[in-house]
């Protein structure tokens, strides 16, 4: 298949299962959030050398990936995904935030980021993350998002993160 279909030339776009939606639509938005903190993750993946850590990560992408197509398909079309974010994920997330919250190093008060590579690129993730939990609201309010465990794993995401980058970070430069 090639990468060019000159289908979005008009400025729409498809969803899954062959919907198209106005490029500037709600649910773009809240997809291409969730793609963007997927990349940043991988970025910080990249720069990490705990095997724990990498693991984790890429762990919280596939899941990422779960997200994005649930957002990009339409309530209707629902039933049709294979898999869906449940509350067992949220369960997960929930014990590997606790497990953090025992390892990290976490300073009281705000921190300031870049106190390392991978450490400040999981910062940058963890506010796409926050973006993308602020789109996945409006569109759970405009009822077209239909799944409370993706809000809720969003919600617990971009805390494990804020975790996960004190963990990387030797030294976090707290104010």
């Amino acid at each position: 298949m090639p990468v060019t279909t000159k289908k979005g030339d008009a400025g729409t776009t498809g969803l899954l299962f062959n919907r198209r939606v106005p490029k500037s639509h709600t649910r773009l938005s809240a997809y291409g959030d969730v793609d963007e903190a997927c990349s940043f993750l991988g970025l910080a993946r990249a720069s990490i050398t705990d095997p724990w850590s990498q693991k984790l990560i890429r762990e919280i992408q596939v899941d990422l990936f779960t997200i994005g197509a649930e957002l990009a398909c339409e309530n209707r079309d629902l039933k049709r995904l294979t898999k869906k974010i449940s509350e067992n994920d949220v369960a997960r997330l929930d014990a590997h935030v606790a497990d953090l919250e025992k390892k990290a190093n976490r300073p009281q008060g705000f921190i300031v980021p870049g106190g390392s590579v991978p450490g400040a690129t999981l910062d940058v993730a963890r506010t796409v993350l926050r973006r993308a939990e602020r789109g996945s609201v409006a569109l759970m309010r405009r009822n077209m998002l239909k799944n409370p465990s993706l809000l809720q794993y969003l919600n617990r995401l971009s805390d494990l993160v804020y975790l996960l980058a004190r963990h990387v970070e030797e030294t976090p430069d707290a104010l």
